[in-house]
Order: structure tokens, then C-alpha cells, then sequence
């Protein structure tokens, strides 16, 4: 997804995180949890020497008091947070969540990948914030 002046937000770093995420898919196919997609995915990510962190906490605050928290997937190199689902067609509550994530955190963009029957399946989505 482009930010407000046409660009794409971090393109080469954001192109070797979806390469790798066709990498699982190819390897394992359909039909597994997305705890094992995301172990899948962290030694891929390894292999490529893309540094990430995985299962990050997140805390949802208001007014600077912390009213819950989140568990995003991944964080890519402190830039590009990352979800993951094991689901048929794209959700809005998923664009709901990883938005979320987004305003919590200040990153620039999120991606969410979904693993489906016929293969991965991916959304970019620029922070409103950007």
C-alpha cells in the first residue's frame, strides 16, 4: 500500500517478509495452525538475516493509562508489523486489529498474511498516522 504521496512504504524490506511467507507456505502447504506458520516463519526470516521479534507484547493505553494489550505475530526490524491467519478471505476485523496494533506501536505499516487453500494471501496497510 502507498502512504499519502504515492510511494510505497519500505518496498524491499516489506517484499523479502511476503517472499518468505510463500517460502512457508511452499514448503508446508495448507492446513496448519498459525502457531506453526509463525514457527515456520521465524526460521525463514532467520535464514534471510531479517531481524524481527516475535509474540511482542503491546499495550493499548488511553490518556497514558494502559486499558489492555496486544500480541502482534511478529515485528519486522522495528518497522513492519506483522500478522498472521489461517483463514479463507481477507476480515475486516483483521484491517480492525492490525490498525490497532499500528496506533499502539507508531509504526509505519503493517502486513497481513493469510494462508489460505489456494496460497498466501497478503494486505499491506499504511498507519493513518503516516
Amino acid at each position: 500500500m502507498n502512504n499519502a504521496n504515492g510511494k510505497i512504504v519500505l518496498p524491499e524490506l516489506s517484499y523479502a517478509v511476503i517472499g518468505a511467507t510463500f517460502k512457508v507456505f511452499n514448503e508446508l502447504g495448507w492446513g496448519f495452525s498459525e502457531k506453526h506458520y509463525q514457527v515456520a516463519l521465524a526460521k525463514e526470516l532467520e535464514s534471510a538475516r531479517i531481524g524481527f521479534r516475535r509474540e511482542v507484547y503491546v499495550p493499548f493505553e488511553y490518556k497514558s493509562v494502559k486499558i489492555g494489550r496486544y500480541f502482534a505475530d511478529f515485528i519486522i526490524e522495528d518497522k513492519i508489523l506483522l500478522e498472521l491467519k489461517v483463514v479463507q478471505k481477507f476480515g475486516y476485523v483483521h484491517l480492525r486489529q492490525i490498525l490497532g496494533y499500528l496506533r499502539s506501536t507508531k509504526l509505519k505499516l503493517g502486513i497481513l498474511i493469510y494462508f489460505t487453500r489456494e496460497g498466501v494471501k497478503y494486505r499491506r496497510v499504511v498507519s493513518p498516522n503516516v
